[in-house]
């Protein structure tokens, strides 16, 4: 299937994953030397293709196509567009601190906000290389990572100011596309990517050796238990595996779907949250040994997941940001 054959209406694949899907195309052709490019201002922004979404103290902030990011200060009811110094597709946003995040995706671009995603500054980009983040995680304000296609790695120890590449430092030689980062309750950094990779590291990055894979399909997610040493890992076709010993064993767990699964959060009552495609919404309520399934009646899929300060869940996507009750279930529509 080529791209012109895939449209935004029947993606079967995740859409952060489209990141890699849209290699090659000429979307990115601004040199460092030519003005900056700001996302457009749109009045139906907040129902475009938006891939992550994160909370930033008591602020949500979702990410997505043309450069879009939005923050919303009332648990999803309101949504106000940032001004933002790109228009590629940002894939992935982290907050470590209220304040303090970063955005990244297409053209290896790198944003950060200091107050809580309102205004944002381009730190990295390298067009030249087309390729896009996937993922960025910050332990702090000041440690982080950002991983992307063809094993693109990177690190940055001083917020951002100065990043160091990082491709030395896991066992990738293949170069295969690193896909999702998460830590584990006691510390470890878990990285899984294509062709069923699974990366750790118990040394705050330092170095990420390669685990032995349960699976040989592509992950795309992965989300922590409130167990320290467990977490799941999960990607194309309903794959979904827990460890209780930091990466050293698998155990298949039954998702129920063979539709893919993108995305995943561990929420503050201890659930674990994986969303997917065709709307398909999973929760384990004992770390990871079973999971329920649930799809909402949209059937569009969905890309990314947080928990809102009222208790409610934030879903983005296809169709933008959806503000429904804790489950899945719909509580009432956007009003922008």
């Amino acid at each position: 299937m080529t791209l012109l054959q895939t449209t935004y209406d029947n993606l079967v694949l995740s859409l952060r994953y489209l990141a890699l899907l849209l290699l090659g195309v000429a979307a990115s052709s601004a040199s460092a030397e030519e003005a900056v490019r700001y996302s457009v201002i749109a009045e139906k922004a907040i129902h475009s293709i938006l891939l992550d979404v994160a909370r930033a103290g008591d602020r949500m902030v979702a990410v997505g196509d043309r450069g879009h990011i939005l923050y919303s200060d009332d648990s999803g009811a309101n949504w106000t567009q940032a001004k933002v110094p790109t228009q590629q597709m940002l894939t992935a946003t982290s907050f470590p601190t209220p304040k303090v995040g970063w955005a990244v995706g297409h053209d290896a671009v790198i944003l950060k906000t200091v107050d809580g995603g309102e205004t944002w500054v381009k730190q990295y980009d390298d067009p030249d290389a087309e390729v896009p983040f996937l993922d960025v995680w910050f332990k702090d304000d000041l440690n982080g990572f950002a991983i992307g296609a063809y094993g693109y790695f990177l690190r940055t120890e001083d917020g951002g100011t100065t990043w160091d590449e990082w491709k030395e430092n896991i066992d990738n030689v293949e170069e295969l596309h690193l896909n999702a980062m998460i830590a584990l309750g006691d510390g470890t950094l878990l990285i899984a990517g294509e062709q069923g990779t699974l990366y750790r590291s118990t040394d705050e990055g330092a170095y990420f050796e390669a685990l032995e894979s349960p699976y040989d399909g592509s992950f795309f997610g992965a989300v922590p238990s409130q167990k320290p040493e467990s977490a799941l890992v999960f990607g194309l076709r309903g794959h979904l595996f827990r460890t209780d010993d930091t990466g050293d064993s698998w155990q298949q767990v039954d998702s129920g779907t063979e539709q893919g699964l993108f995305a995943g959060r561990l929420l503050g009552d201890g659930s674990q949250v994986i969303v997917g495609d065709s709307g398909n919404i999973l929760i384990s309520r004992d770390d990871g040994n079973s999971v329920s399934l649930t799809s909402r009646a949209n059937r569009l899929l969905i890309n990314g997941i947080e928990q809102a300060p009222d208790g409610g869940w934030i879903l983005v996507g296809q169709g933008g940001a959806h503000r429904v009750l804790a489950g899945g279930s719909d509580r009432k529509p956007l009003d922008n």
